[in-house]
Protein backbone atom coordinates (compact mmCIF):
# COMPACT_ATOMS: atom_id res chain seq x y z
CA UNK A 1 0.00 0.00 0.00
CA UNK A 2 2.82 2.27 1.29
CA UNK A 3 4.66 2.15 -2.30
CA UNK A 4 1.57 2.92 -4.09
CA UNK A 5 0.57 5.87 -2.61
CA UNK A 6 4.33 7.22 -2.77
CA UNK A 7 3.09 10.45 -4.31
CA UNK A 8 1.72 13.34 -1.83
CA UNK A 9 -1.41 13.78 -4.65
CA UNK A 10 -1.89 10.06 -4.66
CA UNK A 11 -1.91 10.00 -0.88
CA UNK A 12 -3.71 13.10 -0.39
CA UNK A 13 -6.39 11.47 -2.55
CA UNK A 14 -6.91 8.17 -1.15
CA UNK A 15 -7.00 9.96 2.59
CA UNK A 16 -9.56 12.00 1.40
CA UNK A 17 -11.59 9.43 -0.28
CA UNK A 18 -11.61 6.64 1.92
CA UNK A 19 -11.59 8.61 5.20
CA UNK A 20 -15.62 10.44 3.46
CA UNK A 21 -16.58 6.71 2.71
CA UNK A 22 -15.53 5.78 6.72
CA UNK A 23 -16.87 8.71 8.62
CA UNK A 24 -19.89 9.96 6.14
CA UNK A 25 -21.94 7.27 5.47
CA UNK A 26 -24.75 5.98 8.00
CA UNK A 27 -24.23 9.30 10.23
CA UNK A 28 -28.16 10.03 9.98
CA UNK A 29 -29.10 6.24 10.98
CA UNK A 30 -30.24 7.42 14.58
CA UNK A 31 -31.24 9.85 16.90
CA UNK A 32 -29.27 12.50 18.46
CA UNK A 33 -28.09 11.50 21.90
CA UNK A 34 -28.96 14.35 25.00
CA UNK A 35 -27.47 16.17 25.75
CA UNK A 36 -24.62 17.73 24.12
CA UNK A 37 -25.34 16.83 20.51
CA UNK A 38 -29.06 17.52 21.26
CA UNK A 39 -27.82 21.30 22.41
CA UNK A 40 -25.72 22.33 19.60
CA UNK A 41 -28.48 20.95 16.77
CA UNK A 42 -30.78 22.51 18.69
CA UNK A 43 -29.19 26.16 18.72
CA UNK A 44 -28.03 25.59 15.13
CA UNK A 45 -32.54 24.62 14.20
CA UNK A 46 -33.03 27.91 16.01
CA UNK A 47 -30.98 30.23 13.74
CA UNK A 48 -31.86 28.49 10.65
CA UNK A 49 -36.00 29.00 11.52
CA UNK A 50 -34.82 32.53 13.29
CA UNK A 51 -32.90 33.45 10.24
CA UNK A 52 -30.57 34.77 13.28
CA UNK A 53 -26.95 33.55 12.79
CA UNK A 54 -25.43 36.30 14.73
CA UNK A 55 -26.76 34.53 18.03
CA UNK A 56 -26.53 31.60 20.01
CA UNK A 57 -30.16 30.78 21.18
CA UNK A 58 -31.54 28.50 22.89
CA UNK A 59 -35.20 28.37 23.35
CA UNK A 60 -34.56 31.29 21.37
CA UNK A 61 -33.20 33.03 24.27
CA UNK A 62 -29.22 34.02 24.38
CA UNK A 63 -27.20 31.04 24.93
CA UNK A 64 -24.38 31.72 26.96
CA UNK A 65 -22.58 28.22 27.24
CA UNK A 66 -20.84 27.97 23.86
CA UNK A 67 -19.32 30.56 20.93
CA UNK A 68 -21.03 30.03 17.54
CA UNK A 69 -18.32 28.93 15.26
CA UNK A 70 -19.51 25.31 15.82
CA UNK A 71 -23.17 26.27 15.58
CA UNK A 72 -22.22 28.21 12.39
CA UNK A 73 -20.95 24.75 10.45
CA UNK A 74 -24.37 22.87 11.70
CA UNK A 75 -26.57 25.62 10.74
CA UNK A 76 -24.93 25.94 7.30
CA UNK A 77 -25.21 21.98 7.22
CA UNK A 78 -28.61 22.04 7.83
CA UNK A 79 -29.74 24.60 5.24
CA UNK A 80 -28.31 22.90 2.57
CA UNK A 81 -29.57 19.02 4.37
CA UNK A 82 -32.22 20.18 5.89
CA UNK A 83 -32.62 19.52 10.01
CA UNK A 84 -31.74 16.00 10.84
CA UNK A 85 -29.23 14.29 12.18
CA UNK A 86 -27.48 13.68 8.97
CA UNK A 87 -26.81 17.53 9.08
CA UNK A 88 -26.23 17.76 12.52
CA UNK A 89 -23.35 15.31 12.67
CA UNK A 90 -21.98 16.16 9.18
CA UNK A 91 -19.64 18.98 9.79
CA UNK A 92 -17.21 16.44 12.12
CA UNK A 93 -17.38 13.95 9.35
CA UNK A 94 -15.67 16.52 7.27
CA UNK A 95 -13.64 17.23 10.34
CA UNK A 96 -12.37 13.85 10.40
CA UNK A 97 -11.57 14.40 6.36
CA UNK A 98 -9.77 17.04 7.23
CA UNK A 99 -8.00 15.86 10.66
CA UNK A 100 -6.34 12.42 8.51
CA UNK A 101 -5.01 14.81 5.53
CA UNK A 102 -3.51 17.44 8.12
CA UNK A 103 -1.96 14.32 10.06
CA UNK A 104 -0.36 13.34 6.83
CA UNK A 105 0.73 16.29 6.03
CA UNK A 106 2.47 16.97 9.55
CA UNK A 107 3.64 13.33 9.96
CA UNK A 108 5.29 14.17 6.16
CA UNK A 109 6.82 16.80 7.53
CA UNK A 110 8.24 15.63 10.81
CA UNK A 111 9.29 12.07 10.25
CA UNK A 112 8.98 10.83 6.38
CA UNK A 113 5.90 9.83 3.93
CA UNK A 114 5.47 6.38 5.15
CA UNK A 115 4.77 7.46 9.12
CA UNK A 116 2.05 10.17 7.98
CA UNK A 117 0.15 7.65 6.31
CA UNK A 118 0.65 5.11 9.45
CA UNK A 119 -0.89 7.87 11.53
CA UNK A 120 -3.61 8.79 9.72
CA UNK A 121 -4.22 4.67 9.96
CA UNK A 122 -3.56 4.55 13.63
CA UNK A 123 -5.72 7.50 14.05
CA UNK A 124 -8.39 6.39 12.37
CA UNK A 125 -8.74 2.95 13.90
CA UNK A 126 -8.60 4.08 17.11
CA UNK A 127 -12.20 3.54 19.25
CA UNK A 128 -12.47 6.84 20.53
CA UNK A 129 -11.28 9.00 17.59
CA UNK A 130 -13.12 6.98 15.24
CA UNK A 131 -16.24 7.69 17.01
CA UNK A 132 -16.40 11.37 17.73
CA UNK A 133 -15.98 11.87 14.09
CA UNK A 134 -19.64 10.55 14.19
CA UNK A 135 -20.83 12.71 16.80
CA UNK A 136 -22.62 15.99 16.53
CA UNK A 137 -20.55 17.56 19.81
CA UNK A 138 -18.17 20.48 19.52
CA UNK A 139 -14.97 18.93 20.42
CA UNK A 140 -13.20 17.15 17.02
CA UNK A 141 -13.18 20.59 15.38
CA UNK A 142 -11.84 22.12 18.57
CA UNK A 143 -9.18 19.86 18.82
CA UNK A 144 -8.51 20.51 15.90
CA UNK A 145 -7.56 24.15 16.00
CA UNK A 146 -5.60 23.43 19.34
CA UNK A 147 -3.86 21.47 17.28
CA UNK A 148 -3.14 23.62 14.65
CA UNK A 149 -1.98 26.17 16.60
CA UNK A 150 0.46 24.12 18.58
CA UNK A 151 1.93 22.85 15.63
CA UNK A 152 2.78 26.28 14.59
CA UNK A 153 4.26 27.04 17.95
CA UNK A 154 6.37 23.35 17.13
CA UNK A 155 7.63 25.08 14.30
CA UNK A 156 8.60 28.46 15.54
CA UNK A 157 10.07 27.56 18.60
CA UNK A 158 12.60 25.41 16.43
CA UNK A 159 13.90 28.24 14.92
CA UNK A 160 12.47 31.44 16.59
CA UNK A 161 14.44 33.53 14.06
CA UNK A 162 13.72 31.43 10.89
CA UNK A 163 12.28 32.96 7.90
CA UNK A 164 8.69 30.81 9.12
CA UNK A 165 8.60 33.04 12.30
CA UNK A 166 5.68 35.69 10.53
CA UNK A 167 3.89 33.11 8.76
CA UNK A 168 3.36 30.86 12.09
CA UNK A 169 3.11 33.11 13.96
CA UNK A 170 -0.08 34.37 12.43
CA UNK A 171 -1.03 30.85 12.03
CA UNK A 172 -0.90 30.11 15.24
CA UNK A 173 -2.98 33.03 16.66
CA UNK A 174 -5.14 32.43 14.03
CA UNK A 175 -5.93 28.59 14.81
CA UNK A 176 -6.23 29.41 18.72
CA UNK A 177 -8.76 31.96 17.69
CA UNK A 178 -10.63 29.68 15.89
CA UNK A 179 -10.49 27.77 18.73
CA UNK A 180 -11.59 30.07 21.27
CA UNK A 181 -14.98 30.96 19.03
CA UNK A 182 -15.41 27.24 18.64
CA UNK A 183 -15.67 26.49 22.80
CA UNK A 184 -14.28 28.86 24.84
CA UNK A 185 -11.20 29.80 27.38
CA UNK A 186 -10.20 26.28 27.75
CA UNK A 187 -7.97 26.97 24.78
CA UNK A 188 -6.25 29.26 25.79
CA UNK A 189 -5.47 27.48 29.38
CA UNK A 190 -4.44 24.18 27.05
CA UNK A 191 -2.22 26.09 24.64
CA UNK A 192 -0.96 28.42 27.98
CA UNK A 193 0.12 25.67 29.97
CA UNK A 194 1.54 23.60 26.93
CA UNK A 195 3.55 26.68 26.40
CA UNK A 196 4.80 27.21 30.05
CA UNK A 197 5.41 23.85 30.87
CA UNK A 198 7.64 23.57 27.28
CA UNK A 199 9.33 26.89 28.24
CA UNK A 200 9.79 25.93 31.93
CA UNK A 201 11.45 22.59 30.69
CA UNK A 202 13.74 24.02 28.40
CA UNK A 203 15.12 26.56 30.96
CA UNK A 204 13.47 29.75 28.60
CA UNK A 205 15.58 28.88 25.94
CA UNK A 206 14.26 29.88 22.70
CA UNK A 207 11.79 32.43 23.84
CA UNK A 208 10.38 33.91 20.99
CA UNK A 209 11.26 37.70 19.82
CA UNK A 210 8.70 40.43 20.41
CA UNK A 211 7.77 40.45 16.84
CA UNK A 212 6.31 37.46 17.02
CA UNK A 213 4.30 38.03 20.27
CA UNK A 214 2.94 40.69 18.77
CA UNK A 215 1.96 38.95 15.61
CA UNK A 216 0.94 36.15 17.52
CA UNK A 217 -1.51 38.46 19.79
CA UNK A 218 -2.86 40.57 16.86
CA UNK A 219 -4.17 37.06 14.79
CA UNK A 220 -4.83 35.91 17.77
CA UNK A 221 -6.95 38.82 18.80
CA UNK A 222 -8.42 39.59 15.57
CA UNK A 223 -9.55 36.11 15.35
CA UNK A 224 -10.73 35.19 18.64
CA UNK A 225 -12.32 38.12 20.17
CA UNK A 226 -14.16 39.46 17.21
CA UNK A 227 -17.80 37.47 18.15
CA UNK A 228 -16.90 38.82 21.76
CA UNK A 229 -16.40 41.96 20.86
CA UNK A 230 -19.49 42.15 18.53
CA UNK A 231 -21.83 40.58 21.37
CA UNK A 232 -20.63 43.35 23.50
CA UNK A 233 -21.26 46.31 20.78
CA UNK A 234 -24.52 45.26 20.21
CA UNK A 235 -25.13 45.03 23.99
CA UNK A 236 -24.97 41.29 24.96
CA UNK A 237 -22.88 41.94 27.80
CA UNK A 238 -24.96 39.61 30.44
CA UNK A 239 -24.10 36.97 27.73
CA UNK A 240 -20.51 37.44 28.19
CA UNK A 241 -20.77 37.33 31.80
CA UNK A 242 -22.65 34.17 32.18
CA UNK A 243 -20.43 32.74 29.52
CA UNK A 244 -17.46 33.24 31.79
CA UNK A 245 -19.41 31.92 34.76
CA UNK A 246 -19.99 29.34 33.13
CA UNK A 247 -16.41 27.89 31.92
CA UNK A 248 -15.58 28.70 35.68
CA UNK A 249 -18.14 27.06 36.97
CA UNK A 250 -17.23 23.55 35.04
CA UNK A 251 -13.94 23.60 36.79
CA UNK A 252 -14.95 24.15 40.41
CA UNK A 253 -18.11 21.51 40.33
CA UNK A 254 -19.38 18.44 39.15
CA UNK A 255 -21.73 20.31 36.61
CA UNK A 256 -24.19 18.22 34.68
CA UNK A 257 -23.86 14.99 37.69
CA UNK A 258 -20.91 14.48 35.85
CA UNK A 259 -18.40 13.72 38.52
CA UNK A 260 -15.80 11.24 38.59
CA UNK A 261 -12.47 9.90 40.43
CA UNK A 262 -8.92 11.55 39.71
CA UNK A 263 -7.67 8.70 37.28
CA UNK A 264 -11.59 8.56 35.21
CA UNK A 265 -9.50 10.04 31.87
CA UNK A 266 -6.41 7.64 32.52
CA UNK A 267 -8.67 4.43 32.26
CA UNK A 268 -10.77 6.31 29.39
CA UNK A 269 -7.83 6.89 27.57
CA UNK A 270 -6.21 3.16 28.47
CA UNK A 271 -9.55 1.46 26.98
CA UNK A 272 -10.87 3.92 24.97
CA UNK A 273 -7.77 4.61 22.75
CA UNK A 274 -6.66 0.81 22.43
CA UNK A 275 -4.25 -0.08 21.17
CA UNK A 276 -2.79 3.61 20.04
CA UNK A 277 -2.32 3.74 24.26
CA UNK A 278 -0.02 0.68 24.80
CA UNK A 279 2.17 1.44 21.78
CA UNK A 280 1.91 5.10 23.35
CA UNK A 281 3.51 3.45 26.75
CA UNK A 282 5.92 1.91 24.64
CA UNK A 283 7.16 5.43 22.96
CA UNK A 284 8.47 6.99 26.45
CA UNK A 285 11.60 5.23 25.95
CA UNK A 286 14.16 8.08 25.34
CA UNK A 287 15.53 7.16 21.33
CA UNK A 288 18.92 8.30 20.41
CA UNK A 289 18.44 7.98 16.45
CA UNK A 290 15.94 10.71 16.53
CA UNK A 291 17.00 13.91 14.29
CA UNK A 292 16.69 17.22 16.66
CA UNK A 293 13.26 18.35 15.15
CA UNK A 294 12.13 14.90 15.97
CA UNK A 295 13.31 15.27 19.76
CA UNK A 296 11.66 19.14 19.70
CA UNK A 297 8.20 17.85 18.42
CA UNK A 298 8.04 14.82 20.45
CA UNK A 299 8.58 16.60 23.84
CA UNK A 300 5.52 19.10 22.34
CA UNK A 301 3.74 16.23 22.02
CA UNK A 302 4.33 14.80 25.34
CA UNK A 303 3.96 17.95 27.25
CA UNK A 304 0.36 18.78 25.72
CA UNK A 305 -0.31 14.79 26.18
CA UNK A 306 0.08 15.48 30.08
CA UNK A 307 -1.14 19.04 30.10
CA UNK A 308 -4.61 18.08 28.74
CA UNK A 309 -4.75 14.91 31.02
CA UNK A 310 -3.67 15.76 34.00
CA UNK A 311 -5.97 19.59 33.77
CA UNK A 312 -8.72 17.34 33.22
CA UNK A 313 -8.03 14.60 35.83
CA UNK A 314 -8.36 17.86 38.62
CA UNK A 315 -11.15 19.48 37.08
CA UNK A 316 -14.29 18.28 38.82
CA UNK A 317 -16.32 17.54 35.62
CA UNK A 318 -15.37 14.42 34.52
CA UNK A 319 -17.21 13.72 30.59
CA UNK A 320 -15.31 11.23 28.27
CA UNK A 321 -14.58 13.70 25.41
CA UNK A 322 -12.84 16.01 28.07
CA UNK A 323 -9.92 14.47 27.29
CA UNK A 324 -10.01 14.34 23.81
CA UNK A 325 -7.17 16.25 22.88
CA UNK A 326 -4.96 13.76 23.70
CA UNK A 327 -5.66 12.06 20.96
CA UNK A 328 -3.36 13.72 19.05
CA UNK A 329 0.04 13.31 20.89
CA UNK A 330 -1.28 9.60 21.89
CA UNK A 331 -1.50 8.84 18.30
CA UNK A 332 1.47 10.00 17.24
CA UNK A 333 3.30 8.39 19.84
CA UNK A 334 1.84 5.48 19.45
CA UNK A 335 3.05 6.02 15.72
CA UNK A 336 6.33 6.51 16.55
CA UNK A 337 6.83 3.61 18.45
CA UNK A 338 5.46 1.30 15.59
CA UNK A 339 8.01 2.92 13.26
CA UNK A 340 10.98 2.37 15.46
CA UNK A 341 9.67 -1.19 15.87
CA UNK A 342 9.80 -1.84 12.17
CA UNK A 343 13.47 -0.25 12.23
CA UNK A 344 14.50 -2.32 14.97
CA UNK A 345 15.53 0.24 17.19
CA UNK A 346 12.46 -0.21 20.05
CA UNK A 347 12.16 -3.50 21.69
CA UNK A 348 8.68 -4.95 22.43
CA UNK A 349 9.05 -6.57 25.82
CA UNK A 350 6.79 -8.95 27.72
CA UNK A 351 5.19 -5.89 30.47
CA UNK A 352 3.44 -4.18 26.84
CA UNK A 353 2.67 -8.00 25.53
CA UNK A 354 0.56 -8.59 28.59
CA UNK A 355 -0.57 -5.22 29.06
CA UNK A 356 -2.32 -5.57 25.61
CA UNK A 357 -3.64 -9.26 26.54
CA UNK A 358 -5.88 -7.99 29.00
CA UNK A 359 -7.00 -4.42 27.49
CA UNK A 360 -7.62 -7.58 24.42
CA UNK A 361 -9.89 -9.48 26.73
CA UNK A 362 -11.00 -6.87 29.17
CA UNK A 363 -12.81 -5.02 25.84
CA UNK A 364 -13.71 -7.93 24.20
CA UNK A 365 -15.47 -9.47 26.90
CA UNK A 366 -17.36 -6.25 26.73
CA UNK A 367 -18.07 -6.23 23.02
CA UNK A 368 -19.31 -10.07 23.60
CA UNK A 369 -21.25 -9.08 26.57
CA UNK A 370 -23.59 -6.03 24.73
CA UNK A 371 -24.01 -8.92 21.69
CA UNK A 372 -24.97 -11.51 24.44
CA UNK A 373 -27.20 -8.57 26.27
CA UNK A 374 -30.94 -10.17 24.41
CA UNK A 375 -29.99 -13.59 26.25
CA UNK A 376 -29.01 -12.10 29.33
CA UNK A 377 -31.42 -9.51 29.55
CA UNK A 378 -33.97 -11.26 31.88
CA UNK A 379 -31.49 -12.40 34.18
CA UNK A 380 -29.89 -8.54 34.82
CA UNK A 381 -33.36 -7.31 35.52
CA UNK A 382 -34.19 -10.22 37.79
CA UNK A 383 -31.11 -10.16 39.71
CA UNK A 384 -31.34 -6.42 41.19
CA UNK A 385 -27.99 -5.60 40.69
CA UNK A 386 -29.40 -2.81 39.33
CA UNK A 387 -30.63 0.34 41.76
CA UNK A 388 -32.34 2.54 40.29
CA UNK A 389 -35.90 2.03 38.80
CA UNK A 390 -35.55 4.33 35.55
CA UNK A 391 -32.07 2.18 34.26
CA UNK A 392 -34.53 -1.49 34.99
CA UNK A 393 -36.77 0.39 32.98
CA UNK A 394 -35.17 1.07 29.97
CA UNK A 395 -33.41 -2.59 29.71
CA UNK A 396 -37.25 -3.61 29.30
CA UNK A 397 -37.24 -1.72 26.13
CA UNK A 398 -38.41 -4.33 22.99
CA UNK A 399 -35.87 -4.05 20.39
CA UNK A 400 -34.76 -6.51 17.80
CA UNK A 401 -31.37 -8.00 17.85
CA UNK A 402 -30.19 -10.38 15.38
CA UNK A 403 -28.48 -12.94 17.45
CA UNK A 404 -25.09 -12.65 16.18
CA UNK A 405 -23.87 -9.14 17.57
CA UNK A 406 -21.89 -11.33 20.06
CA UNK A 407 -19.72 -11.96 17.11
CA UNK A 408 -18.36 -8.63 16.92
CA UNK A 409 -16.25 -8.87 20.13
CA UNK A 410 -15.14 -12.41 19.33
CA UNK A 411 -13.93 -11.24 16.12
CA UNK A 412 -11.82 -8.48 18.00
CA UNK A 413 -10.65 -10.98 20.62
CA UNK A 414 -9.79 -13.03 17.75
CA UNK A 415 -7.72 -10.77 15.46
CA UNK A 416 -6.09 -9.06 18.31
CA UNK A 417 -4.83 -11.91 20.26
CA UNK A 418 -3.70 -13.38 16.84
CA UNK A 419 -1.93 -9.95 15.83
CA UNK A 420 -0.16 -9.72 19.21
CA UNK A 421 0.89 -12.99 18.89
CA UNK A 422 2.53 -12.74 16.06
CA UNK A 423 4.13 -9.18 17.50
CA UNK A 424 5.91 -10.87 19.93
CA UNK A 425 7.93 -12.70 16.85
CA UNK A 426 9.04 -9.49 15.77
CA UNK A 427 6.52 -10.00 12.57
CA UNK A 428 5.43 -6.19 12.65
CA UNK A 429 3.36 -5.80 9.78
CA UNK A 430 1.17 -7.75 11.82
CA UNK A 431 0.53 -4.63 13.85
CA UNK A 432 -1.41 -3.14 10.85
CA UNK A 433 -3.93 -5.99 11.33
CA UNK A 434 -4.15 -5.26 15.01
CA UNK A 435 -5.46 -1.65 14.14
CA UNK A 436 -7.46 -2.93 11.01
CA UNK A 437 -9.48 -5.18 13.38
CA UNK A 438 -9.91 -2.52 15.91
CA UNK A 439 -11.15 -0.61 12.72
CA UNK A 440 -13.67 -3.07 11.73
CA UNK A 441 -15.03 -3.78 15.08
CA UNK A 442 -15.69 0.12 15.73
CA UNK A 443 -16.93 0.60 12.72
CA UNK A 444 -19.68 -2.62 13.40
CA UNK A 445 -20.21 -1.38 16.65
CA UNK A 446 -21.41 2.18 15.32
CA UNK A 447 -23.53 0.25 12.46
CA UNK A 448 -24.94 -2.26 14.49
CA UNK A 449 -24.98 -1.78 17.91
CA UNK A 450 -25.11 1.84 18.89
CA UNK A 451 -28.84 1.82 17.29
CA UNK A 452 -29.83 -0.62 19.56
CA UNK A 453 -28.34 1.19 22.96
CA UNK A 454 -30.42 4.11 21.88
CA UNK A 455 -33.15 2.17 21.64
CA UNK A 456 -33.29 1.42 25.07
CA UNK A 457 -31.88 4.79 26.39
CA UNK A 458 -34.25 7.45 25.03
CA UNK A 459 -36.18 6.17 22.08
CA UNK A 460 -39.35 5.85 23.66
CA UNK A 461 -39.37 9.77 24.74
CA UNK A 462 -38.11 11.04 21.28
CA UNK A 463 -41.18 9.31 19.44
CA UNK A 464 -43.53 10.83 22.26
CA UNK A 465 -41.18 14.20 21.26
CA UNK A 466 -41.88 13.51 17.36
CA UNK A 467 -45.64 12.87 17.63
CA UNK A 468 -46.31 15.57 19.70
CA UNK A 469 -44.94 18.03 16.95
CA UNK A 470 -46.93 16.17 14.62
CA UNK A 471 -50.09 17.09 16.46
CA UNK A 472 -48.92 20.41 17.72
CA UNK A 473 -48.89 19.84 21.13
CA UNK A 474 -46.18 21.73 23.67
CA UNK A 475 -44.03 19.15 25.84
CA UNK A 476 -41.25 19.68 28.16
CA UNK A 477 -39.55 17.52 30.66
CA UNK A 478 -40.30 17.89 34.08
CA UNK A 479 -37.49 16.59 37.22
CA UNK A 480 -34.83 15.75 34.53
CA UNK A 481 -33.14 18.11 32.17
CA UNK A 482 -33.66 17.08 28.18
CA UNK A 483 -32.95 19.13 24.82
CA UNK A 484 -34.68 16.89 23.02
CA UNK A 485 -38.25 18.47 23.48
CA UNK A 486 -36.67 21.34 21.57
CA UNK A 487 -35.07 19.64 18.89
CA UNK A 488 -38.00 16.76 18.27
CA UNK A 489 -41.09 18.55 19.24
CA UNK A 490 -39.81 21.57 16.95
CA UNK A 491 -39.77 24.69 20.35
CA UNK A 492 -41.58 27.56 18.27
CA UNK A 493 -39.86 30.86 18.33
CA UNK A 494 -43.06 32.33 18.84
CA UNK A 495 -43.77 30.51 21.99
CA UNK A 496 -41.25 33.22 24.31
CA UNK A 497 -43.57 35.74 23.09
CA UNK A 498 -46.77 34.24 24.26
CA UNK A 499 -49.19 36.85 26.11
CA UNK A 500 -49.86 34.18 28.82
CA UNK A 501 -46.07 33.62 29.33
CA UNK A 502 -45.24 37.00 29.52
CA UNK A 503 -47.71 37.55 32.32
CA UNK A 504 -46.51 34.03 34.19
CA UNK A 505 -43.35 35.65 33.99
CA UNK A 506 -44.75 39.33 35.71
CA UNK A 507 -46.36 37.73 38.33
CA UNK A 508 -43.26 35.98 39.06
CA UNK A 509 -41.13 38.47 39.32
CA UNK A 510 -40.91 39.09 42.93
CA UNK A 511 -40.23 35.01 43.31
CA UNK A 512 -37.37 35.44 40.36
CA UNK A 513 -35.56 37.93 42.38
CA UNK A 514 -35.77 36.47 45.66
CA UNK A 515 -34.26 33.35 43.82
CA UNK A 516 -31.71 35.20 41.79
CA UNK A 517 -33.53 33.44 38.81
CA UNK A 518 -32.65 35.29 35.53
CA UNK A 519 -35.47 34.84 33.27
CA UNK A 520 -32.97 35.47 30.51
CA UNK A 521 -30.67 32.52 30.98
CA UNK A 522 -33.19 30.46 32.85
CA UNK A 523 -36.07 30.35 30.35
CA UNK A 524 -36.50 26.48 30.23
CA UNK A 525 -37.13 26.21 33.96
CA UNK A 526 -39.42 28.49 33.57
CA UNK A 527 -41.30 27.83 30.76
CA UNK A 528 -41.89 24.16 32.28
CA UNK A 529 -43.24 25.95 34.92
CA UNK A 530 -45.49 27.96 32.72
CA UNK A 531 -47.04 24.28 30.95
CA UNK A 532 -47.60 22.90 34.75
CA UNK A 533 -49.43 25.68 36.19
CA UNK A 534 -49.60 28.90 34.16
CA UNK A 535 -52.52 29.94 32.19
CA UNK A 536 -52.14 27.43 28.73
CA UNK A 537 -54.47 28.42 25.69
CA UNK A 538 -54.36 24.24 24.43
CA UNK A 539 -53.41 21.05 26.04
CA UNK A 540 -49.67 20.55 26.84
CA UNK A 541 -47.55 17.36 27.51
CA UNK A 542 -44.71 16.60 29.64
CA UNK A 543 -42.49 13.98 30.01
CA UNK A 544 -40.98 12.57 33.41
CA UNK A 545 -38.17 9.61 34.76
CA UNK A 546 -40.37 6.80 36.06
CA UNK A 547 -38.59 7.38 39.77
CA UNK A 548 -40.26 10.77 39.75
CA UNK A 549 -44.06 9.57 39.33
CA UNK A 550 -45.18 9.32 42.41
CA UNK A 551 -43.68 12.98 43.42
CA UNK A 552 -45.13 14.52 39.98
CA UNK A 553 -48.49 12.77 40.51
CA UNK A 554 -48.86 14.12 44.40
CA UNK A 555 -47.39 17.73 43.77
CA UNK A 556 -49.55 18.33 40.24
CA UNK A 557 -52.78 16.56 39.92
CA UNK A 558 -53.64 18.70 37.09
CA UNK A 559 -51.27 16.33 35.13
CA UNK A 560 -53.26 13.18 33.95
CA UNK A 561 -50.90 10.38 33.06
CA UNK A 562 -50.87 8.89 29.60
CA UNK A 563 -49.11 5.68 29.59
CA UNK A 564 -45.85 4.89 30.78
CA UNK A 565 -42.60 3.08 28.14
CA UNK A 566 -38.96 2.05 29.21
CA UNK A 567 -38.61 3.83 32.22
CA UNK A 568 -40.27 7.51 31.20
CA UNK A 569 -44.01 8.61 32.11
CA UNK A 570 -46.21 10.74 29.51
CA UNK A 571 -48.87 13.46 30.70
CA UNK A 572 -50.87 15.40 29.26
CA UNK A 573 -52.68 19.01 31.23
CA UNK A 574 -55.76 19.43 29.35
CA UNK A 575 -56.34 23.59 28.55
CA UNK A 576 -59.60 23.39 31.13
CA UNK A 577 -57.26 21.88 33.29
CA UNK A 578 -56.44 25.21 35.11
CA UNK A 579 -54.03 25.38 38.32
CA UNK A 580 -57.40 27.15 40.82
Amino acid sequence: MFKLLNTDFRAYTFIAVLSGLIFIPFIGNMPLFDWDEINFAECAREMVVSNNYNDVQLYFQPFWEKPPLFIWMQALSMNVFGINEFAARLPNAICGIVTLLVLFRIGKLVNDHRFGLTWVFVYASTLLPHLFFKSGIIDPWFNLFIFLSVFNLIRHTNNPVGKTGFTTAILAGFFLGLALITKGPAALILVGLTVAIFFIYNRFRNISTFKFLMTFLFSFLFTGLSWFIVELVKGNGHVINEFIDYQIRLFKTEDSDHGGPFIYHFVVLLLGCFPSSVFFILALKKQQTDTPFQKHFKSWMLILFWVVLILFSIVQTKIVHYSSLCYFPLTYLATYSISKLRLNTLQWNRYIHWLMIGITIILGIVFVAIGLFPFLKNTIINSQLIDDDFAVENLKATVYWNGFEWLIGVFFITISLISIFKIKQKKFQFIYSLFFGSLLTVYAFIMIIAPKIERYSQHASIEFYKMCAQQQYEVESIGFKSYATLFYAQFKQSNKTNPALLDYIKSKQAEYKEKGIDPRVSFGYIYTNFLIEGKIDKSVCLVSKISELETITQNHPNLKLLYKENGFCFFIRKKDNQIK
